[in-house]
């Protein structure tokens, strides 16, 4: 987790072959899942959200390719929240 702006996009181009400047949220973990790291293109240059918890891990939904994932924004927002949902059901909405 030593990597900042530069090498976290590095890895994006290089390993997920993903453009880092299409506005989605890039996620990062350590290995004990006590770190994350949320790296987003904005207008005029890259954003890198960091939080390290004090006690506890983070717990990401199963991952089957270990190399991209497609998140919901609710997802995300519960990953780091800590929220543990097992099974959840979407509701409708009008999407602009």
């Amino acid at each position: 987790m030593r990597k900042s702006f530069d090498g976290l996009s590095g890895l994006v181009q290089n390993n997920i072959d993903a453009n880092i400047t299409s506005g989605d949220v890039f996620i990062f973990l350590n290995k004990r899942r006590t770190m994350m790291k949320l790296l987003k293109w904005e207008r005029g240059g890259f954003v890198l959200f960091v939080k390290r918890l004090e006690r506890g891990t983070f717990r990401p939904p199963e991952i089957k390719d270990l190399t991209s994932m497609h998140l919901e924004y609710t997802d995300l927002v519960l990953l780091i929240e800590g929220v543990l949902v097992k099974e959840y059901k979407r509701q409708k909405r009008y999407v602009i």
